[in-house]
């Protein structure tokens, strides 16, 4: 048997949608599942091409050339130390154990820990791009040692997405850096699709588009600044009619959006590494809220409010939903993209922000033209702090602000929810706000439970004290 270069567990679709494109450029590729069946099926779909298929996982080792550079593409939790427990006694000083899975990072701190004392590699990987992503080109978030990287670097560049600035895939840095910023990639893809959702419904009940008029909209939006894969599915959407009504399809699919749990992750973190994600939370708020169906079905009877009015100018409505949403997608952005800073700062990842957009500029749900921008921005700043700090940014910021504002004025007027909407213009106005009304919020806490505060002018680093406010 001729040794594999390349191993796969797991052989669900983005596991054997992987193991097929890695096999598309040149690599031979053992295989190996849980449930045997699968793994023979999966060799008689593919006859004629360099797999190996394997039903004992002894086997499955013994295939694969040293170093043995070994991917899991499995449910994430125990089952991937499970897995470990039965894969790391077959294994040799050098082998690299990939976990493709979303995994929470902090587990993959721990696993790469456990691995270096065996001599043995681990890498934790973002996968994003989904089933198709995954077959053609998907953008690969990898995290572990420098050596381990430098190991798959050959099969990973080789079958990541490519876009104008080369292959969609970069180290992140240590440990669990690549699950983390998958971690926030998908937190930054809750809150690109609820701003678009806020778009659609300010649009639908507003002005009363119909589906295919919002086809059209979302269709010359994706020719300018929000150029992006989810505003050119969304147009895509709006066009499939349903096979047993022949209505829009979107009308017909109930208002209860799903989650898997790296959208809570994100908003653990940031608020344990205390940066502000208010447009990201509130997509994944609004994600929750949806789940109430019959609650707010009961609630839309009780608590009934009069029609939205018709906006008067509708070409200028479109306009300012189109600017609207640029904007919050800034801030969006702004508060994901220092979120990964500030992990980068507490693991000392050392994180190349540059990198980071470049990669998911093809191969992901985010890809989008607006990462050119945010490349541009760190090439001018490596340490930018903040998106809206750079001088493109406040540009776009300063020409979409008046158009933002109406459209929100006008959804809290007529009682269209947009929480990611509004959040995004919260956190913009109070991060440029020198002076916030939180002294105080600091007063009452000393007041109540003698917290303390520090006075505003003596200085950056004045005392903390204490007043008995009676």
């Amino acid at each position: 048997m001729n040794e594999s270069q390349f191993g796969m567990i797991g052989l669900g679709v983005m596991g054997a949608n992987l193991a097929l494109n890695v096999e598309d450029h040149g690599f031979s590729v053992a295989v190996w599942n849980r449930e045997a069946d699968r793994v023979k099926s999966f060799i008689a779909e593919n006859s004629g091409k360099k797999f190996t298929g394997t039903t004992e996982l002894t086997d499955f080792v013994r295939a694969i050339a040293r170093p043995r550079p070994i991917m899991m593409m499995i449910k994430a939790g125990a089952p991937v130390d499970e897995m470990l427990d039965k894969l790391v006694p077959l294994l040799d000083e050098g082998d690299v154990v990939i976990d493709g899975g979303n995994s929470w990072f902090k587990d993959t701190q721990t696993r790469n820990a456990r691995l270096a004392n065996t001599k043995l590699h681990f890498v934790g990987s973002g996968v994003s791009g989904g089933e198709e992503g995954a077959r053609y080109g998907p953008s690969l978030m990898p995290g572990g040692t420098a050596e381990s990287w430098e190991h798959i670097r050959p099969i990973f560049e080789a079958i990541a997405a490519k876009s104008d600035s080369g292959p969609c895939v970069t180290y992140c840095g240590t440990d669990g850096a690549g699950h983390y910023v998958k971690m926030v990639h998908n937190g930054i893809e809750y809150g690109d699709m609820q701003l678009i959702a806020e778009a659609y419904d300010l649009l639908r009940r507003g002005l009363g588009c119909s589906a295919d008029e919002l086809a059209s909209i979302f269709d010359e939006w994706n020719k300018g600044p929000l150029q992006s894969f989810l505003i050119e599915i969304t147009a895509k959407i709006f066009r499939v009619r349903d096979s047993e009504t022949n209505a829009p399809l979107v009308d017909k699919i109930l208002d209860k959006a799903g989650q898997k749990g790296t959208g809570k992750w994100t908003a653990q973190v940031a608020l344990d590494l205390t940066i502000p994600i208010p447009t990201i939370a509130a997509a994944i708020d609004a994600r929750v809220l949806s789940s109430m169906k019959d609650e707010r079905v009961r609630a839309s009877s009780m608590l009934n409010a009069s029609a939205p009015a018709r906006p008067e100018n509708r070409d200028q409505f479109i306009k300012d939903v189109h600017d609207a949403l640029y904007a919050a997608k800034i801030c969006s952005y702004a508060q994901g993209m220092a979120l990964i800073q500030a992990g980068s700062r507490e693991w000392k990842w050392d994180i190349d922000m540059r990198e980071i957009a470049r990669i998911w500029k093809a191969g992901c749900i985010i890809r989008a033209k607006f990462l050119d921008s945010i490349m541009r921005a760190y090439e001018r700043d490596k340490t930018l702090p903040n998106l809206l700090l750079d001088e493109a940014f406040r540009a776009d910021i300063t020409s979409s602000q008046q158009a933002w504002r109406r459209c929100v004025a006008y959804a809290q007027t007529n009682g269209i929810p947009t929480p990611a909407f509004s959040g995004s213009l919260a956190y913009f106005d109070s991060y440029r706000t020198a002076n916030l009304p939180q002294n105080l919020t600091q007063a009452q806490r000393d007041l109540f439970g003698a917290h303390t505060y520090q006075r505003n002018d003596k200085g950056a680093d004045a005392p903390f004290i204490h007043t008995d406010w009676e």
